[in-house]
């Protein structure tokens, strides 16, 4: 399990998933405060739609490791990760527009949520060529 090189590209994503909870995406003022209020952080638990798929992509990386055996359903699991990964970056994208563009940037740690498509990616393709490995050595048998 850990000596094939897409558990480490698969842990490495369920630990950048799980950090996203944490890290900030954006920061700024909001459009709809009526008051001015100090600065507002938004992260992986801004509101519950970004909760639901920040955590989803973590523990969708994080089972697949244990689906080893199966490459056809970890390969399926990996890739249904990554496009909820691309959802998830959409919705922090949708989340940033209710912000006051000339007071709000994008933080620093918002390449965190970024890499996780692309770490997802490259997990999809070792173990698509593990697959393709497994099956050139059964027809040598």
């Amino acid at each position: 399990m850990i000596q094939r090189i897409q558990t480490l590209w698969l842990l490495i994503a369920g630990a950048l998933g799980l950090l996203s909870l944490k890290t900030s995406f954006y920061s700024g003022h909001r459009i709809n405060d009526i008051v001015p209020k100090p600065v507002v952080f938004m992260s992986g638990t801004y509101n519950i739609l970004l909760i639901i798929c920040t955590t989803g992509v973590a523990f969708a990386a994080l089972i697949s490791i244990f689906l080893f055996k199966n490459r056809k359903l970890q390969l399926k699991i990996t890739i249904a990760a990554l496009l909820l990964s691309i959802i998830t970056l959409l919705l922090y994208y949708w989340q940033s527009q209710s912000f006051i563009p000339t007071e709000s940037s994008y933080d620093l740690t918002a390449v965190i949520p970024a890499a996780i498509p692309f770490v997802l990616f490259i997990a999809a393709r070792k173990i698509w060529k593990d697959e393709q490995l497994v099956k050139s050595v059964d027809r040598l048998r």
